[in-house]
Parts: structure tokens; C-alpha cells; sequence
């Protein structure tokens, strides 16, 4: 089977991911599209194919319908509702979960038989649901969760002390949302202790430009995609390379019979693994605040 992505959903998320796929060396070689908006995708799809002779690797762009689902390895849904300003994750459940409902039958319907990638919010509890309506292993259902604000928080610290953010080691957790936190007792830049680098009113500082930073995104030009589709992407490609990645993506909980973000390996099977990770009494407290807000967000449903 070849590797073939089927994109659901192409608006500022979804073409975000398709460009950043197009500009990176990845295994993938199919990407598919589908869209409500017919006409828009034939357009997307072919502006994108006419950048192939500038791409680091041929990828077949077309857009195509849920019969392509049958032989994908791995199904990207970033449809929905999109956060507006003044709203939160959560005020999109609703509108988001009808949505998904449809989606996700039409995708097992054909005969899907590999990974679902989640980016739509609020996305631990569209993830959640996706397992449910597929009536799949929890293995083969992945949210970006909090990858994205992981490479946030990443990125600023490196940015704060000059370093390069790749040897930067260190996660946001919980709920990609409101109640997110950072573990900062196993947060290292290299080697060495994050709290010689940081005071403790950094690391609050940080903490909360990390999880505010997308209503400043969104209030500034109305959303955000160019991070999240790049997170898409890394995701992708520690799948189809069957890498044994370590990523905070949203991934089940079975303690909590949620998915939830935290540092999950993944692979070809999707999650290979959630690790189990030691928190200091006041990070556990905040994890069971995420868990509390995702299982109330979920209780809304109707």
C-alpha cells in the first residue's frame, strides 16, 4: 500500500498541512482532497501540483471523494467550525460534533483501515469522539493535541536564552486548551535543569504567553494554521516512517477513559505508547484539572 493521505477538510488548517507536505521531504506520496466547497479544492489542488518541479520529493495531489479512504494509511481531518474571536476551544462542541459524526461514518463506511489524524478543536474532545464514532482501537486515533503548544513553548525559550530550540526538552500537557500546563520539573535545556536558566516568574510568564498566544493569533489576523499544519506534518512523517517519535500529541488516557496531550511514542501502528510520567504534586493537581475540563466538555454533548 502506498503512502496516501487523504485530507478532510481544506481551509486555512488543512492547506496549511498540504503546503507544508509539499515543502518537506516526506514519505508521503498521494495526498487527496475533499472539501464541501467543490470547486475551491479543484482550485487548491492545482496550484499546489504546480509547485511539484520546486518540491524536494514528487507527491500526487488530486482532489478526490471518501472512496479514497479504503487505501489511505492515514486520514487528516481538519474540518469544522474555526475559532473566532472572543471565543474558546470549547465553544465550538456542538457545531464541530455534528460534523464529525458525518465524517468519521462516511470515512468507516469505505472501509478505512489505518490512522486518524485529528487538528480540528476542541481537539482532545473531537479527537474523543472520533475513536467513538469509528469504533476503532484508540491506537489508531491521534489528536496534534499539545504539540503545538509544545513547539510554542519551545520556541520561546529558546528564543529567551539563545539557544536552538531543538535542544530544548520540555512539554505542555493536559487539555489543548485553557487548562494546558507545563511539567517544568522535567523541563531541560540540554542537559541541565530548566530552573537554572529560568526563574520561577519566567517560567509563569511563559506559561501563559504559551497558552495565550493563539487568541493573540487569531485577535491579530483571525486564525492560526502555519504552526498547526507543521506539527501535521512531523506527525505524518513519524507515522509513515515508523520512527518510535516522542510527541505531545493527544492520546488516550485509559485511566481517565479520555485522550488527552501528553509525551506519546508514535510509530506505524499510530500510538505505540503513552508514556507514564512522574509529576510533582501541583502538576498532577493540573492534569486532573484537564481531565475534569475535557470529561465536562464531553458530559455537553448532546
Amino acid at each position: 500500500m502506498k503512502n496516501k493521505i487523504v485530507l478532510i477538510g481544506c481551509g486555512n488548517v488543512g492547506m496549511s498541512y498540504a503546503y507544508a507536505l509539499l515543502n518537506q521531504k516526506t514519505p508521503v506520496e498521494e495526498l487527496v482532497l475533499i472539501d464541501t466547497n467543490q470547486e475551491r479544492i479543484i482550485g487548491e489542488a492545482a496550484d499546489l501540483s504546480h509547485g511539484l518541479p520546486f518540491a524536494p520529493s514528487k507527491i500526487n495531489i488530486h482532489v478526490g471523494n471518501y472512496e479514497d479512504c479504503k487505501d489511505s494509511k492515514i486520514v487528516v481531518i481538519a474540518a469544522g467550525s474555526n475559532q473566532k474571536p472572543g471565543e474558546t476551544r470549547m465553544d465550538l462542541i456542538d457545531k464541530n460534533s455534528k460534523i464529525f459524526a458525518s465524517i468519521v461514518k462516511n470515512v468507516m463506511d469505505h472501509g478505512f483501515m489505518g490512522i486518524f489524524l485529528i487538528a480540528t478543536n476542541p481537539l482532545d474532545v473531537m479527537t474523543y469522539l472520533t475513536w467513538k464514532y469509528a469504533g476503532i482501537d484508540s491506537n489508531r486515533v491521534i489528536g496534534s493535541g499539545t504539540s503545538l503548544d509544545t513547539a510554542r513553548l519551545r520556541y520561546m525559550i529558546a528564543e529567551k536564552l539563545t539557544v536552538n530550540p531543538k535542544n530544548i526538552h520540555a512539554y505542555v500537557m493536559g487539555e489543548h486548551g485553557d487548562s494546558e500546563f507545563i511539567p517544568w520539573s522535567l523541563a531541560k535545556v540540554g542537559l541541565e535543569d530548566i530552573n537554572h536558566f529560568l526563574s520561577k516568574e519566567e517560567q509563569e510568564e511563559l506559561h501563559i504567553e504559551v497558552r495565550d498566544a493563539a487568541y493573540d493569533i487569531i485577535n491579530r489576523k483571525g486564525s492560526t494554521c502555519y504552526g498547526i499544519g507543521m506539527c501535521l506534518v512531523r506527525i505524518t512523517s513519524a507515522i509513515l516512517g515508523n520512527e518510535n517519535t516522542i510527541l505531545s500529541v493527544s492520546s488516550y488516557d485509559p485511566n481517565h477513559d479520555i485522550f488527552i496531550g501528553g509525551p506519546t511514542i508514535i510509530n506505524q501502528d499510530g500510538v505505540q505508547k503513552r508514556m507514564e510520567i512522574t509529576l510533582t504534586d501541583e502538576e498532577q493537581a493540573k492534569y486532573q484539572k484537564s481531565v475534569s475540563k475535557i470529561k465536562e466538555a464531553l458530559a455537553q454533548i448532546k
